[in-house]
């Protein structure tokens, strides 16, 4: 059951796109996140988020400053401030 994952700045909308697991960078540590996880939501630290398409892929880093995570019924949803390139 793939993860549906969202990540969103104040200007666009990055990526909507249905994943495997996608780890963020928490202000409290990184966390992973999959399909059916508890909802909860996060700030988010400067880093890199790793999106991982299938169980064995390397993972896609998406390097963000700040913002906010979100899990809920839809999936994952990233408001970050900034994302690079």
């Amino acid at each position: 059951m793939p993860l549906h994952f969202e990540l969103v700045t104040p200007a666009k909308l990055v990526r909507s796109e249905e994943v495997h697991m996608v780890v963020v960078p928490g202000t409290e540590g990184e966390f992973g996140v999959l399909a059916g996880h508890a909802p909860f939501m996060s700030t988010v630290a400067d880093g890199a988020i790793k999106v991982y398409k299938t169980e064995n892929a390397i993972p896609e880093e998406i390097v963000i400053s700040g913002g906010f995570a979100e899990v809920g019924d839809a999936g994952l949803t990233v408001l970050a401030e900034h994302v690079e390139g």
